[in-house]
This record gives structure tokens, C-alpha cells and sequence, in this order.
């Protein structure tokens, strides 16, 4: 993170401090979030993050303080003062940046869960951004190898679907995967289906047939896989949702991961064997070229229009 971050209408000294002990983010983790990729000072596929956004605020009841206009000069004002908007114009810097939005539901002294006057308090509101950081070129060569995490989904669950800041599941599957020597933990549900990585949709190829999960099996829908329910057939694959279990991933001809700021990363290993060749395909290798390139096209016309 850089020198600076957007909290609640204006920018300050990214060292703080910023919250008081009494913030519900930090005594409960209790709050929603968004990440994103900005390239040029465009986020991308903004709309649907700050859709998302609002829906996970909705389910948990958690009233936005600041419009999207509001964010959105937010963003600006942050990449701005970082030095990530640069439009690469006459031979200059290309920005290019992951963001995340954080809104916590705010500080309130009474103790429980609901307690009285929980809902007029007023939400904390945070942006912060990075350089963007690609995953590493022996990522890339090598691919991911992940294992399955004791932590089951339940696909019957309202909160399946928000980005919620409660994330300790996601923290102990990270975990479970740095001590197996393995990069990345896979969710299964409470009835055996696969459903998605620690921070990322799960997809592989059998053929010409590009399936991922459906949201029923617990997954959080992200905007890199709504995108590639649209673009894939373009590119020579068939699309799907469907339901999968281990033995289809260790069936498939190859596999990969996809999220809005990594993007598309293959996925060579799932519980100590190979998937596919046990090396990264060529489909996972076009899809993210493709992503890529549709990520600077969007922004190069952003800017030029």
C-alpha cells in the first residue's frame, strides 16, 4: 500500500491511525468489501463491483454512507495521489493498480452482536490501492497446486454469496494449504460438489467444454468469471455451469483459477496429483492473454473517449 488511502470522504496518511477498537469491522468483522483492477485510472468492471457492493450492504443490513459518485472520486482522488493513473500517453507510465473497497458497519461502544443504537451508527468507508503485482512468472510456468479444505460450504446459506469481511474460513483454508506445502485450499460443499478457492472461481477444460461451479454450490460469483461466461465462446470454448466433483477436476484436461486482480492462473495439482499434464495448459495461457488484453482495450477507450 502507498502513502495515502481514502477514508470516509478524504485522503490521509496511509500510517494512521484510522480506526478506534470499538469499529465493528475490527471487533467483529463486521463489514463488506470489493477488490478490483484499475488500469489508466479505469476500474474495471466497476459497475458490477459497485453492484455487489451495495448487495452484500443490503443483506447485512449495512447502510452506504457515500454514493458512487462519491467512490468513484474516491478512487480517482486515491490512484491520483499514488501515481497509478497514468494514462501511458507520450511514452509515460501505464497505471495500473489492484483497489479494494472496505465498508465496516462502524464504531459503537455497547457490547453484543445487536445492541441498541446499532443501526443509526455511521459506517466506516476505506480505499486503498497497490501497484498491481501479476502473479509470479514461476506461478505462471508451474501453475498452482491445491488441496481440499476441511472447511465445507453450505450452498443453503444466505451468506454464501456476500463478500463479507468475516473471512476466517478463508484464513484457515489459506493455512491448511501453507502447510501441505500447496498454494491454494478448494472449498468443497456440504454435499461433495467443488466450489471455488480461497479468493478465486475454480473452471477446467475437458475438450472444448469450460465448466465452473454454479452459485448454488456456495460460490461468490466474480466479475472475471462473469466474464468469462461471455467471452470464452468467442475464444473456441463451450462455457457452463455445472455441478463438479474431485474426480471431474482430476479428470479434466486442465484447470485454472479466476479472480479480478490475478486473473486467470492455471491449476496443475489438487490433492497431491496432477491435473491434466500436471502443467499449465494452453487454454489457461489464451484465456489470460485474452483477459488481459480486453483489461487495456476497455481502458485505452475509457480514456480516449
Amino acid at each position: 500500500m502507498g502513502a495515502s488511502i481514502w477514508l470516509d470522504g478524504r485522503l490521509v496518511d496511509a500510517a494512521g491511525p484510522h480506526l478506534g477498537v470499538t469499529d465493528r469491522g475490527f471487533q467483529l468483522g463486521d463489514g463488506i468489501f470489493e477488490t478490483a483492477r484499475a488500469r489508466r485510472g479505469v476500474v474495471i468492471e466497476l459497475d458490477e463491483h459497485l453492484r455487489r457492493l451495495h448487495e452484500s450492504a443490503d443483506a447485512l443490513a449495512i447502510h452506504l454512507p457515500v454514493g458512487e459518485p462519491d467512490l468513484v472520486d474516491g478512487i480517482r482522488s486515491l490512484l491520483a495521489a499514488e501515481g497509478l493513473d497514468g494514462s501511458g500517453r507520450d511514452g509515460g507510465t501505464v497505471g495500473d493498480a489492484a483497489l479494494r473497497i472496505t465498508v465496516s458497519r462502524g464504531a459503537i461502544a455497547q457490547r453484543g452482536l445487536l445492541p441498541p443504537g446499532v443501526e443509526t451508527i455511521e459506517p466506516t468507508v476505506v480505499i486503498q490501492a497497490w501497484p498491481y503485482a501479476a502473479p509470479t512468472a514461476v506461478i505462471l510456468e508451474r501453475g498452482l497446486r491445491a488441496i481440499p479444505s476441511a472447511v465445507r460450504r453450505d450452498p443453503l446459506s444466505p451468506l454464501a454469496g456476500i463478500k463479507s469481511t468475516s473471512r476466517a474460513d478463508y484464513v484457515y483454508a489459506k493455512l491448511e494449504a501453507a502447510r501441505a506445502g500447496a498454494d491454494d485450499a478448494l472449498f468443497l460443499t456440504t454435499t461433495g460438489e467443488l466450489s471455488e478457492a480461497t479468493s478465486a472461481n475454480l473452471w477446467m477444460v475437458t475438450g472444448r467444454r469450460l465448466a465452473t461451479p454454479p452459485p448454488s454450490a456456495a460460490v461468490l460469483v466474480g466479475t472475471t468469471r462473469t466474464w468469462l461466461l461471455g467471452h470464452a465462446a468467442a475464444l473456441g470454448l463451450e462455457p457452463v455451469e455445472a455441478d463438479v466433483r474431485p474426480g471431474d477436476l482430476l479428470a479434466a484436461d486442465e484447470a485454472m483459477l479466476s479472480s479480478s486482480v490475478a486473473g486467470i492462473v492455471p491449476l496443475t495439482g489438487y490433492d497431491g496429483r496432477s491435473v491434466g499434464a500436471g502443467r499449465p495448459g494452453p487454454w489457461a495461457t489464451k484465456l489470460r492473454e485474452a483477459r488481459e488484453d480486453w483489461i487495456d482495450a476497455v481502458s485505452r477507450s475509457a480514456v480516449a473517449s
